[in-house]
């Protein structure tokens, strides 16, 4: 090595261990743009901790970092090498609601030692908009088996503010979100959303949850919080046998609400895609035999009221081939809901007397419909796995090549729907939905954290409280819609289920009431405008049309989902603040497609549209709210119209309180 080189080794040696912190070890890293800085600390008493700047300000004050269990990385640590790299690519996902995502970031992985000489590896990643990092426990001599009992990991928010959380629950995100202080938050799962005093937005999650304990958020004094895994039955959150490598907890850093959800930095840290071949893979759009159970007025098991028999799957398929839908759903097909809650209780191969799969196979195939498997659990996955690969298999032979699944139920022998056995089981599941060319759609399922990136056939799933809480509660209250792309939406794509048109249920008739949270007040809480929205609003590669067939007949406004792609080239996100209102255009060739939102509040907002070609004139159709909708009586009026916009229109959008707008804009072709 030339003396020079030596020489500026030596200099940065001493900016990076010496200069900065004369008690311990600091090492800094900058974001590709200079706007972000995280500087990592090993102090006096070998305590790992952590630090994020962004936008001339502190972001994350000092937070502790580490494991512990039966090998300890918590205090008493080394230095032991440091390496530093820098990577950009531009990749092209297989579906999602851009074709193209850069990748950029500066990373530093350090190599950490503790007392016994057991090493730790911590890598850091730094993007533009936001940071990475996870721990790795590499294999090494003597190290048969590894136990983790907690994550230290801490997440001290340098200022109060403004919190969108769901309570921390180790089964459940079916929940609605609270809007709190910072300092509010007693724990939380993630993704949970912040605005801090200065204005800054953060959002803290985890990206490539894959062979780990689910990760909650609890609150440790003040606006600090620190990682809770959910555990094992015994109290261990982690068991692995000589390897260790954790998911990346992320913060997710912007100066607007808009920048959350345009960031990719949630699939930025996933793997590329390990499939050999993803052709097989196409977003759809479906309609299904399922608002008519959680209404009370069809039902899951055989009997009169029946839903998924041979005779409604067909008018479903005739519906959709006429409508240019691409599949239909069927829930309650299979023998096993009679059993609901008793082991072994669903047969995810054996059909209902009524539902005659060989003739709807047959039927569908020749009307161009596809079909949607289903396959519920009741949280019996140890049963599941037993008969899965034949199911699968199964669907295959029929051509089919999407399947739902379901978890409602408890999980056996004390494990949590969000433990690390859950997490393996989700896993496999959709390893072996590859190995058949299935497509999975989840519902109760593990936390989204960009996996479709690594298996682009994990196409949508739950994970919030969706559409079906309408059919026997209250319902979702108007600022859920407009929170769940700042939080849940922030980790992948939802299958909310849109799409309700009879909003007030006057065509239910007769019912039954059949689960507890129904006291008579069920409806859906929005306008008929503002459903139409939410299938722009809240993204999913598979979107349902939920509402029964009936209440689509003669409907106008049915023609803004008719016309709706089932995948986009490119969005952006035009007007956004959390609990408030939401606006983003989807384009998908020359023409876009706009969701407009807002909460409890009826509002007027102005949308840019110089994001159109210059030069070049559109059609708009336009589907709003009217002069006469009223959430509380008259929701279903709308009002269909159309103009001509180019570059330079600023569109006046008018929303009645939960309301919204949809927009299609079509290129004039000359």
């Amino acid at each position: 090595m030339k003396f020079k080189d030596v020489f500026i080794l030596f200099v940065i040696l001493v900016l990076f261990f010496g200069a900065a912190c004369t008690s311990g070890k600091e090492l800094v890293l900058q974001s590709p743009d200079g706007n972000k800085e995280v500087r990592i600390i090993l102090n006096e008493k070998g305590q790992l901790f952590y630090q994020l700047k962004g936008y001339q300000q502190q972001i994350i004050l000092a937070s502790q970092l580490g494991l512990t269990g039966n090998i300890n990385f918590g205090k008493a640590l080394s230095l032991e090498n440091v390496e530093r790299k820098q990577f950009s690519e531009v990749w092209k996902p297989v579906w999602g609601p851009n074709n193209s995502i850069g990748n950029r970031y500066n990373e530093l992985s350090l190599t950490i030692q503790n007392q016994k000489k057991y090493l730790l590896k911590l890598h850091v990643r730094l993007f533009n908009d936001g940071l990475g990092f996870r721990y790795e426990i590499p294999r090494q001599s003597g190290l048969d088996s590894i136990i983790i009992r907690k994550e230290l990991t801490e997440f001290n928010i340098a200022q109060n503010g403004t919190a969108w959380s769901i309570p921390a629950n180790f089964d459940s995100y079916e929940m609605l979100y609270r809007t709190t202080g910072i300092s509010e938050v007693a724990d939380a799962n993630t993704p949970v959303t912040f605005k801090t005093d200065k204005g800054i937005y953060l959002s803290i999650h985890e990206a490539n949850l894959t062979d780990y304990a689910g990760m909650t958020l609890k609150n440790i004094g003040g606006t600090n919080f620190e990682v809770n895994l959910v555990p094992w039955p015994d109290g261990v959150k982690v068991r692995l046998k000589d390897s260790l490598l954790s998911p990346w907890r992320t913060i997710t850093i912007s100066k607007n609400a808009a920048g959350l959800v345009e960031s990719n930095l949630i699939q930025n840290l996933n793997d590329p895609c390990v499939l050999d071949a993803a052709d097989w893979i196409e977003p759809m759009k479906y309609i299904g035999i399922w608002w008519g159970m959680h209404l009370g007025i069809e039902t899951w098991t055989m009997g009169p009221k029946h839903g998924a028999t041979t005779e409604n799957m067909k008018r479903y398929i005739d519906f959709a081939a006429d409508h240019h839908i691409n599949a239909v759903l069927a829930e309650g097909w299979n023998t096993g809901w009679e059993n609901w809650g008793k082991p072994k209780a669903f047969d995810q191969t054996t059909a209902y007397a009524d539902f005659d799969i060989p003739e709807i196979v047959r039927y569908a195939k020749a009307k161009g419909v596809e079909l949607i498997g289903h396959h519920e659990t009741g949280g019996d996955y140890l049963y599941y796995e037993e008969r899965m690969e034949k199911a699968f298999q199964q669907l295959h032979e029929q051509g089919i090549r999407v399947v739902k699944t379901g978890y409602a139920g408890p999980i056996p022998n004390g494990q949590h729907h969000h433990g690390q056995k859950m997490v393996q089981h989700y896993r496999k599941v959709v390893k072996m939905a590859a190995k058949y060319h299935l497509m999975v759609d989840a519902h109760e399922p593990i936390k989204a954290t960009g996996i479709s990136r690594t298996y682009p056939n994990m196409m949508t799933r739950e994970g919030a409280r969706g559409m079906e809480w309408n059919g026997w509660s209250a319902g979702n209250p108007p600022e859920h819609h407009v929170i769940l792309p700042f939080t849940r939406c922030l980790g992948g794509p939802i299958d909310y289920t849109p799409g309700t048109f009879d909003i007030l249920y006057k065509n239910r008739g007769k019912y039954r009431k059949w689960n507890s949270n129904d006291k008579g007040n069920s409806r859906v809480n929005t306008t008929l405008a503002k459903q139409l929205a939410l299938w722009v609003c809240l993204y999913s590669p598979l979107q349902m049309a939920s509402d029964m067939i009936s209440n689509y007949k003669d409907q106008p406004a049915f023609q803004f989902f008719k016309d709706l792609p089932a995948d986009f080239e490119a969005s952006k996100v035009l007007a956004a603040e959390i609990g408030d209102y939401f606006a983003v255009a989807r384009r998908k060739g020359d023409n876009w497609y706009i969701g407009a939102i807002t909460d409890e509040n009826a509002r007027e907002i102005t949308l840019d549209l110089s994001f159109l070609k210059e030069k070049t004139k559109y059609k708009a159709s336009i589907y709003a709210d009217d002069e006469n909708t009223r959430l509380k009586d008259n929701p279903t009026a709308i009002k269909i119209m159309q103009r001509v916009v180019d570059c330079h229109t600023k569109l006046s959008v008018k929303m009645k309180k939960s309301g919204g707008q949809a927009i299609e804009i079509e290129e004039i072709k000359e």
